[in-house]
């Protein structure tokens, strides 16, 4: 992939390194030079015939790519895994690529998930300030009891902290009562469970069906599809079906 002189952050992101604000830190401890530079200041400019090393290893830019992917039950978020499948392998064109995943799905939960090597688009989706939420369906043990909703929907502690859902739905959907429609603006680890539990109540299906304004409807179980970056952004920000 060829590039005109541009900051090493945005290098390095480029490279599938790490997102822009991430590669500081790397830049910042120490592990990236610049024609065996080691190099501390994240706004120097790399020029094409730079060789820029990470921890004593060459990288260069990659073609970016995008994915989504109807993540199935069983599957890990992860480049790697000693014990379970990842997502990456259900996908043949990631091969050779450093993909990613734009926020987790633990290895019980299901649907929409996006992987990219673009630093820059992953900082720029979650991040806080962003304001893209995230919407799931999930299935409970059981009917929530009298007052559970309401109490709910003001919030729950998890860990000190007060998580608010953006809503809170009782679905129409059978076994009728026991599915909820959650849509979340924060991304704590396995928030949905911690706040279920909390009631006393068990996920028996947990599955992810929009990110921002993106919905996943057509993509089956397994399924997944290359998209731009204009449509993914098309798709977040003014709705698509995927």
């Amino acid at each position: 992939m060829r590039f005109k002189i541009m900051r090493l952050n945005r290098y390095l992101a480029l490279c599938g390194v790490a997102s822009r604000r991430a590669s500081e830190s790397f830049i910042a401890d120490g592990r990236v030079s610049v024609d065996g530079v080691i190099v501390f200041d994240p706004a120097q400019n790399v020029e094409p015939e730079d060789v820029v090393e990470v921890d004593g290893k060459p990288v260069s830019p990659e073609s970016l790519a995008y994915f989504i992917i109807n993540k199935p039950k069983g599957y890990v978020c992860a480049s790697s895994d000693r014990f379970d499948p990842t997502v990456l392998e259900l996908i043949p064109e990631a091969e050779g690529l450093r993909l990613y995943t734009v926020g987790r799905l633990d290895k019980n939960s299901q649907g929409l998930l996006i992987l990219t090597n673009d630093g820059d688009f992953c900082n720029e989706l979650i991040h806080p300030s962003a304001g893209y939420t995230k919407t799931y369906e999930l299935l409970l043990d059981e009917p929530p009891g009298p007052g559970v909703i309401g109490a709910w929907r003001k919030g729950v502690n998890l860990s000190g902290k007060t998580v608010v859902p953006v809503s809170l739905e009782v679905m129409d959907k059978e076994p009728f009562g026991r599915w909820l429609s959650i849509e979340l603006s924060e991304g704590l680890k396995r928030e949905i469970r911690a706040m279920a539990s909390s009631f006393s109540l068990s996920v028996r299906i947990l599955f992810r069906r929009k990110i921002g304004r993106m919905e996943l409807r057509r993509l089956r179980s397994g399924e997944y599809r290359s998209i731009g970056l204009q449509e993914m952004w098309r798709a977040i920000r003014q709705g698509g079906i995927v």
